[in-house]
C-alpha cells in the first residue's frame, strides 16, 4: 500500500541493517512515523503497547523479534527464553505462537554461527509469505463480492460493514478483511464501506478510515452501536471482519464488538464473513468460547481517548468520572453458526471443521492423531 505516493509495508528489514522497521500505529491518523526496533525488549514492548497490532502482523513482528534475539545471544537458552517472552506479549492472537513455533526449532537446528542469518532469512520469508497470502485472500474475496454485487442492476453502491482494522496495517501488506475491498475498488466496483469506530482504541476510526481514505474508497465512520440500525434499514449488503484466532470448527475470535455485529447480521439476513490467513486457525481447539484466552487490557483505554484539539495538536482526555471502575476485554468470540463463510488464501468455505479440513487436508492426519 502507499502513503503519500510511496509504497510501504507495515514491517520490514533493510539490507545491511541489524534492526527492524515498523509503522507506529499508536500515532495514526494524526502522525505517520516509522519506528526502528533494535532489541527483543523493544519488540516485545511494540507488540504489548500496540505500536504494531493485528494478528498477522503480530506474528511477523515476533519472527523479527527472534531475529533480533539471535543477534543478542544465539544460544539455545536465550532463544528459548526470548521466544517465551515474545509469546507472552499478547495472549489471544494465534499467529504469535505460530511464527515462533515455525522459527525456533529451525534456529535451534542450525550451528550457532549461522543462526543470525538463518533468523533473518526466515523472518523475511514469513513477511513475504504474508503479503502473498493476503493478496490471495483478496482475490477469493473479490470473487465473492462479484457474485453478490448488484452491478448492472442498480447504481447504488454495494455497502460493506467492517469492524476494527483488518487492512494492510494489521498485516504485512494488503490486509485480510480489507483486501477484497481494495481489490473490488481497483476492479471498478461501486463499493462503500461502513467503518465501525471500534471502541475502546478506535482502530476503525483511526486506522481503517485512514487506509480507505488513502485508497480513495468511499467510506463512512459510524459509532459501534449503529450497525444494527443500518442493517434493519437495508443499508448493509455484507459484513466482513478479520480474526485474531479461529478454531478448527469455525468459531471466530475478533475485536470486542464483533459478536454483536454477527448477531445483528443474523437477525437481518445480512451475510457475515471472516477473512483469515491459515496461520490464524488454531487447529488445537474447537470451542472458541471456552478455550480461547481473552486478553484483558488496561482500564485507561476505556476511560481515556486520544484526539486532536482546535490547534490540531494531539491530546488525551478522560471520558469517565474519576474513580469509576472499568472492564476492558479486548476480544469476543462469534460462534460458527453466525458466520456465513470464511475467506482464506485457498478459497471460501463454510465455518465448519469439515470445510476447513477440505481446504487444508494436511491437518487431517494431525487431527486423527490428536483424537487418539
Amino acid at each position: 500500500m502507499k502513503v503519500d505516493g510511496q509504497h510501504y509495508r507495515s514491517i520490514w528489514l533493510e539490507d545491511g541493517e541489524r534492526s527492524v522497521f515498523v509503522i507506529d500505529q499508536t500515532l495514526l491518523p494524526f502522525e505517520f512515523r516509522v519506528r526502528q526496533l533494535r532489541s527483543t525488549t523493544q519488540t516485545i514492548d511494540a507488540i504489548a503497547t500496540m505500536v504494531v497490532r493485528g494478528a498477522p502482523l503480530i506474528g511477523a513482528t515476533a519472527a523479527c523479534g527472534l531475529f533480533l534475539a539471535a543477534q543478542e545471544d544465539p544460544s539455545d537458552e536465550y532463544l528459548k527464553e526470548s521466544a517465551s517472552r515474545l509469546l507472552a506479549a499478547r495472549p489471544t492472537a494465534t499467529n504469535l505462537g505460530w511464527a515462533l513455533e515455525r522459527m525456533l526449532p529451525q534456529l535451534l537446528s542450525e550451528p550457532i554461527t549461522d543462526r543470525v542469518e538463518a533468523a533473518r532469512l526466515e523472518a523475511q520469508n514469513i513477511c513475504d509469505e504474508d503479503v502473498g497470502i493476503n493478496s490471495q485472500i483478496g482475490t477469493h474475496g473479490l470473487r465473492l463480492l462479484t457474485e453478490r454485487c448488484h452491478l448492472g442492476q442498480s447504481n447504488e453502491p454495494f455497502n460493506i460493514l467492517t469492524h476494527c482494522n483488518a487492512g494492510w496495517l494489521a498485516t504485512v501488506d494488503w490486509g485480510t478483511a480489507l483486501s477484497p475491498i481494495f481489490k473490488a475498488h481497483d476492479a471498478g466496483m461501486n463499493i462503500h464501506v461502513w467503518v465501525d469506530e471500534t471502541r475502546p482504541r478506535n482502530q476503525g476510526a483511526s486506522l481503517t478510515a485512514w487506509e480507505l481514505k488513502a485508497h480513495d474508497i468511499p467510506h463512512t465512520v459510524v459509532v459501534d452501536n449503529a450497525g444494527g440500525h443500518l442493517m434493519q434499514h437495508g443499508q448493509v449488503d455484507a459484513c466482513i471482519v478479520g480474526s485474531d484466532r479461529t478454531t478448527r470448527s469455525g468459531d471466530v475470535c475478533n475485536k470486542i464488538g464483533t459478536y454483536l455485529k454477527a448477531l445483528a447480521a443474523k437477525a437481518n439476513d445480512v451475510p457475515f464473513f471472516a477473512a483469515i490467513p491459515s496461520s490464524t486457525i488454531d487447529w488445537a481447539i474447537s470451542d472458541g468460547i471456552s478455550e480461547i484466552p481473552i486478553e484483558e487490557r488496561a482500564g485507561n483505554e476505556v476511560t481515556h481517548i486520544t484526539g486532536v484539539d482546535e490547534k490540531n495538536q494531539p491530546t488525551r482526555v478522560r471520558l469517565t468520572p474519576e474513580g469509576s471502575q472499568t472492564a476492558n476485554p479486548a476480544f469476543d468470540v462469534t460462534p460458527r453458526g453466525y458466520v456465513s463463510g470464511i475467506i482464506t488464501e485457498r478459497g471460501v468455505c463454510e465455518a465448519s471443521e469439515t470445510a476447513l479440513l477440505n481446504l487444508y487436508p494436511e491437518h487431517i492426519q494431525k487431527q486423527q492423531k490428536s483424537q487418539g
